[in-house]
């Protein structure tokens, strides 16, 4: 009977485990795709997830063809670094932006012409 109670709570123990860790990893996705660059949450009003320029208006994703070519020229220009995202941009006069992290953190943002050439690359400022 000892040994019948011991394997029920390893069973339940393992169950309550698996629940915790799902529930963990479920609550990191809905915080990562809610969460604005700096990780905070948006404020009041504001759209979560994307940046809003100056200008009010909001970055879009971009579809699928653009974003690849747009992926192409960003990591020719920084080779090793990580694609984080991509998409329009609304602060520099560029239509397209990406952004990506290089091996040893710095956060760079790419800006790409409607050639799909890159006009610059800016290391990202956080407060």
């Amino acid at each position: 009977m000892t040994k019948f109670i011991r394997n029920t709570a390893m069973t339940v123990a393992a169950l309550g485990a698996l629940a915790l860790g799902g529930s963990a990893l479920a609550g990191a996705a809905t915080n990562n795709s809610s969460t604005t660059q700096s990780g905070s949450a948006p404020p009041a009003g504001k759209p979560a997830g994307r940046h809003v320029g100056a200008n009010g208006q909001q970055e879009q994703p971009l579809d699928t063809a653009t974003a690849a070519k747009v992926k192409a020229a960003a990591l020719a220009k920084v080779p090793g670094a990580t694609l984080e995202r991509v998409e329009t941009d609304v602060d520099h006069g560029s239509p397209y932006e990406a952004h990506l992290r290089k091996s040893d953190g710095t956060e760079l943002e790419v800006l790409v012409n409607k050639s799909f050439e890159v006009t610059a690359v800016n290391t990202m400022q956080h407060p």
